[in-house]
């Protein structure tokens, strides 16, 4: 009986899992102030259910837009009226979320990891194989890991936490969250490498073992569990948390506009509706509630480091004024040498600086309130690609991604060791 019941739900799972038969991603570029602002608009037309996957920022700079097919001859017509470039960025973004899935299977029925030597780095997992590699971790590395449950989700799953240590208390540490965004795929991936990574090249790499000896590391892979699990059974491109609204009927909050910084200001909204919902007050999120306790508890935090897709940038405070943090000349010189470590493995090219100067001005962000605790060292970044795959990176990327992402972490994590005191 319980077999049975747990085909059907399954059943109703991929029966109900929403598809996007005919939609395509459009790269829309703005010449002119003018045709920013008519951009600007489509985007607040909610009516047209338009997902920006890169939102509008300034003149020239790519807006990547998916646009529901039953909405896409009225969107060309509108920025052709308007003379606004664009081209066709995903022509057929149902085969390649098909061949997603299809290599997913594939690889799960292949093999099914009983350690994390035979786990496959290399592919796409769901929630549930993810807090597998996570226990797994843990057994087998009792004396280095520990999992922590800081909190729990909205929909009650464990918000797990993995702590690095080589012993002692009130160490300094770091701390580096994935998949705040659930839909960007490629960094709980990029997560799960880092945590083997890490007990992998403890003792043998003499930059990460000094880092282990004198500080501690936590990790947080998935640090949205609610929108990750929709993203696998119902949406793909679900962003928000799965917070339900008292008086509206959509769901979700932007964790990463949720923070107590500027909160509510320019670059987030107030409308439920939005993929940039602020939510009604800042740390409403259990979610992002639970890392500001956990954070506030320790004291000692001296890195807080953000990892979301796509464009290839790194970036430090601010994103909700264009007043300098104090720290800056430091960051963006930490930042230059990051990305250029980065750049040394494949050529990967990341750009760098502020966040508003960066990208766009957002406010309530996760690490200009990190940076506003007094931890100097705060960036995110934003993993492979620059738009060619948006948030359906190929899996034969993950690896390449995590290998080229770690050596920028370990410039980070090397230079906040060397500047603790």
């Amino acid at each position: 009986m319980r077999g049975l019941l747990a085909f059907a739900a399954l059943l109703v799972a991929v029966l109900s899992k929403k598809t996007f038969e005919g939609d395509q991603v459009l790269r829309i570029i703005p010449k002119d102030g003018v045709q920013v602002s008519l951009v600007k608009e489509l985007e607040d037309m909610i009516e047209l259910k338009l997902d920006f996957w890169r939102g509008v920022t300034n003149v020239s700079v790519p807006v990547d837009v998916r646009v529901p097919f039953r909405n896409l001859r009225s969107v060309k017509m509108y920025l052709e009226a308007q003379n606004i470039e664009y081209f066709i960025m995903i022509k057929h973004l149902q085969l390649m979320l098909d061949k997603e899935q299809e290599e997913m299977e594939s690889a799960a029925q292949v093999t099914q990891a009983r350690n994390t030597d035979n786990y496959d780095y290399g592919n796409y997992h769901n929630l549930s194989e993810i807090y597998s590699f996570q226990d797994m971790l843990v057994a087998e590395n009792p004396n280095l890991v520990s999992k922590i449950v800081i909190g729990q989700s909205f929909e009650r799953r464990p918000l797990n936490v993995l702590k690095f240590s080589t012993g002692g208390s009130n160490r300094p540490a770091i701390w580096i969250d994935t998949g705040i965004h659930s839909r960007e795929w490629v960094t709980q991936a990029s997560g799960t490498w880092f945590a083997k990574k890490i007990v992998t090249d403890y003792g043998r790499d003499p930059f990460l073992t000094a880092i282990l000896n004198n500080m501690d590391i936590y990790l947080e892979i998935v640090t949205n569990p609610d929108g990750f699990y929709y993203t696998h059974t119902s949406d793909r491109f679900w962003r928000k948390t799965r917070r339900m609204s008292a008086n509206s009927p959509c769901i979700g909050v932007d964790p990463n506009r949720n923070w107590d910084a500027d909160f509510g200001g320019p670059g987030a909204s107030r409308d439920p509706c939005s993929d940039i919902y602020c939510g009604p007050s800042a740390h409403s999120e259990s979610e992002v509630r639970s890392i500001v306790n956990f954070v506030n508890s320790q004291g000692n935090i001296k890195a807080f480091i953000s990892i979301h897709s796509y464009s290839q940038l790194l970036m430090y405070p601010y994103g909700y004024t264009r007043t300098p943090a104090k720290d800056q000349a430091e960051l963006n010189c930490l930042a230059r040498r990051a990305v250029t470590n980065l750049a040394s493995l494949f050529g990967t090219k990341y750009r760098f600086g502020s966040i508003i100067q960066t990208i766009y001005r957002a406010s309530g962000g996760s690490i200009d309130w990190a940076y506003n605790q007094g931890i100097k060292y705060s960036y995110t970044f934003e993993l492979r690609d620059t738009g060619g795959f948006g948030f359906i990176l190929p899996a034969n990327q993950i690896i390449p991604t995590a290998r080229e992402t770690w050596l920028a972490l370990m410039t980070i994590m090397d230079h906040t060791l060397r500047n603790l005191y």
